[in-house]
């Protein structure tokens, strides 16, 4: 019931969503090390025995395990507390469905298992049961940066769940969330036979209920306060490459409970309600200190403008301030004292933003929080008011005579005027700049008065990509020798500085580049590399190479086959597959990608003939190149640009014959004959 505010390294919004997304790899192995030494044959209840002859919903023989019941009963009690009953049984098609027979179930400070059982019913034979005394408990996995979480988990590990057999499970477990609000997702990897979930509401409390990717269903009334609804036969999610987050396709139920007369432990009835809950949470916590005071004063008294001050406050949270998160109980949503993230010299994702926010203060800047899923995707703006946020940056707000021109990712409101969207954590990306996952993304902005969901900036496409330029020179043996620079700008700069955070040698560093050219070139070697620009964060990143590829002219009798396009591939066989596409494609961030090689060709030879220009403009993305011969030099240009950060199912025949034309065009060759005399 209770979903944490977790910061961008961490991935997860949510105890539910934990046992459905990505366990750690260590409580697998455990699982798989381990057989519960109390498996006994026992009796399975009548709900699992009564699914045994159940007819399938409709599959296709790539499925692994068919859900046949999924039910969540939820008794909500008048002190604010849950309890719970949740139970599955699958039917195992595949030998790759046996992981269904290891249930995780994560809980916290605020949540009691109660019972956690499991059963076998086999093909042939006698059923197995395993009970609580067989269930491994273990501490959630913590991840980069986490130094405390109260999060544990628990593992069942159900015997024979082999292909023909049926295995089901039961936990009971009670809740104190601090929002009362449930989600119920009912779709899954498998095929869902039947899905129930019943509400237990005291007497003169009311709900409020909605759906999201599936059509909106009324409850059915079962008598005193008490509430159920049905979905039967729902398909299975295949997840595919580039696809929206699960939330933004999966069919799931979102429903808030209230109490007669409000009060402070209620579900959110909208955004501005859940803004006023964050607000309630941060209150009190950007007050300064004398020694904030100070060291704002240190950090900005060489500086002479107003942007020059609020980038070096920035600098400083991002870089100074180490990533460290405590989630324990409250914790896990609300951010620590701006004063003692300050003393203690680290914080999560919401004690930086608390912190900056405060200094920012202290020089006249107002800011306000904004709560993002790092997923774009996940909230957007049909999606009623729940937190499925995991990441907390700021709206900074843009003082009078600071250029359009000088930050990029600005928004303007219609009260609070120009606001620059930030992230203290993301210490890869300068001020004023905001990486691609969170661009065209939806946040939630908090103020003292409420909150209200906000689409956050897109930055133009010319702040992203890789600009590459090389000057080469083809031998008569096809032999190809030369110098390459790479330029790359924004989260292109980013992911390769991050990439070489743990490069030891000058070998490590040049690692990436190997392999690019690896994808382009069968025979190369790297002569000389340098990284330029590697600490400067507010700088372009570089790479300058030199380089020999064997063999990169073709023979044709006594002519030359010549691929213009030397390096980086930009085609893709994302549509390429044999079961038609189901979602939409997603790109990271909007880019903007240059390539110009010029050759210069062998002697004896001239172009005999060049492959066409290629001009081609979609509303998702563009491809232009051209290849030239001037004199003796064949010159290749192409420009590659993402303009739109979704690609609907409408166009997924554009976008796959878009990747078609590049592909091509990566792989036609210049024609290179003997001059004439």
């Amino acid at each position: 019931m209770k979903s944490r505010l977790f910061c961008s390294l961490r991935a997860g919004a949510g105890i539910k969503a934990m046992k459905k997304i990505g366990w750690i790899a260590a409580a697998i192995l455990a699982c798989c090390l381990w057989t519960p030494a109390g498996m006994r044959a026992a009796d399975a209840p009548q709900w699992l025995h009564a699914l045994v002859n159940a007819p399938l919903p409709p599959h296709d023989e790539k499925t692994n395990a068919i859900l046949l019941y999924s039910e969540e009963i939820l008794n909500v009690q008048s002190n604010g507390k849950i309890k719970t009953i949740e139970r599955q049984a699958y039917k195992i098609l595949r030998p790759e469905g046996r992981e269904r027979g290891t249930i995780y179930e994560s809980y916290d400070a605020e949540t009691r298992i109660t019972a956690m059982r499991g059963w076998c019913i086999p093909a042939q034979g006698k059923d197995y049961e395993v009970k609580d005394k067989d269930v491994l408990e273990t501490a959630y996995a913590v991840s980069n940066g986490e130094l405390a979480s109260d999060l544990r988990t628990k593992i069942l590990t159900i015997p024979a769940a082999e292909p023909g057999n049926i295995i089901g499970y039961e936990i009971e477990h009670e809740d104190r969330p601090y929002i009362l609000q449930d989600e119920w997702g009912f779709q899954e990897e498998d095929p869902v036979r039947e899905a129930r979930y019943t509400l237990q509401l005291p007497a003169g409390w009311e709900y409020k209920a909605a759906f999201l990717n599936y059509p909106e269903m009324q409850a059915t009334s079962i008598g005193g306060n008490q509430w159920q609804w049905v979905v039967n036969n729902v398909e299975a999610i295949r997840p595919e490459h580039d696809m929206p987050p699960w939330r933004a396709v999966a069919g799931q139920m979102i429903v808030s409970f209230f109490p007669p007369g409000g009060g402070q432990s209620k579900g959110f009835a909208n955004w501005n309600d859940m803004g006023l809950w964050e607000a309630g949470l941060v209150r009190g916590r950007r007050e300064s200190s004398p020694e904030v005071r100070q060291k704002v004063a240190a950090l900005t008294s060489l500086e002479t403008s107003m942007l020059g001050k609020m980038a070096a406050l920035a600098k400083f949270v991002q870089e100074d301030i180490r990533y460290v998160a405590i989630e324990l109980g409250i914790g896990g949503w609300q951010p620590h004292a701006a004063t003692d993230t300050f003393s203690h010299h680290f914080g999560d994702c919401k004690d930086k933003a608390t912190l900056l926010s405060t200094m920012l203060k202290e020089i006249g800047v107002d800011s306000y929080y904004v709560v993002v899923n790092t997923r774009r995707g996940a909230v957007n703006a049909g999606t009623p008011a729940v937190n499925w946020f995991n990441h907390v940056i700021l709206a900074i707000k843009v003082p009078e005579g600071i250029s359009e021109d000088d930050l990029q990712a600005t928004l303007q409101h219609k009260t609070l005027g120009r606001l620059l969207i930030f992230d203290p954590t993301d210490d890869l990306t300068p001020f004023g700049y905001l990486r691609g996952p969170l661009q065209s993304n939806f946040g939630l902005l908090v103020t003292d008065g409420g909150g209200e969901l906000t689409k956050l900036p897109r930055l133009s496409p010319a702040t992203n990509g890789t600009r590459r330029t090389a000057t080469l020179t083809l031998s008569t043996t096809g032999v190809l020798t030369g110098d390459v620079r790479e330029t790359r700008l924004g989260d292109r700069a980013s992911y390769q500085r991050y990439a070489l955070r743990s490069a030891a040698t000058d070998l490590d560093r040049i690692k990436p580049i190997e392999s690019m050219l690896a994808e382009s070139l069968p025979n190369y070697k790297i002569t000389h590399a340098t990284v330029t620009n590697f600490q400067k964060k507010d700088q372009p990143f570089g790479y300058d190479y030199s380089l020999v590829v064997e063999h990169y002219a073709k023979t044709a009798g006594n002519m030359l086959l010549v691929r213009p396009r030397v390096l980086g591939t930009r085609s893709s066989g994302l549509l390429e597959t044999k079961e038609p596409r189901k979602f939409p494609v997603e790109f990271e961030g909007p880019s903007l990608d240059s390539d110009v090689f010029e050759i210069t060709l062998p002697a004896g030879y001239e172009v005999s003939d060049l492959p066409p220009p290629v001009d081609v403009d979609y509303e998702f993305a563009s491809y232009h190149s051209k290849t030239e011969a001037t004199g003796n030099t064949l010159k290749y240009t192409r420009r590659v640009e993402v303009k739109e950060l979704t690609v609907p199912m409408e166009q997924m025949e554009t976008l796959r014959k878009f990747y078609r034309i590049i592909a091509n065009d990566e792989r036609s060759a210049a024609v290179l004959q003997p001059a004439a005399h």
